[in-house]
């Protein structure tokens, strides 16, 4: 699988984001960078599956995989 590091940074800003969100008492305000930020993974996971032709559900979940390993790993 062809993964980029740019998918893997997004998802794991995605993933920071969520976890913030989780953090504290539910709002709009506090989910919306989880949001901008699921979007433009979504969009980027897209674009990669078209533009190097691989199965866009099995690339969503290789970067899934790869972002909860360590980044120096």
């Amino acid at each position: 699988m062809e993964l980029s590091d740019e998918l893997i940074e997004l998802q794991r800003a995605a993933n920071q984001a969520r976890e913030q969100a989780l953090a504290g008492p539910y709002s709009r305000e506090a989910w919306r960078p989880w949001l901008v930020t699921a979007d433009a993974l979504q969009a980027a996971v897209t674009e990669h599956a078209k533009a190097t032709e691989q199965d866009r559900h099995k690339l969503e979940v290789a970067v899934k995989n790869a972002a909860r390993q360590p980044a120096d790993a």
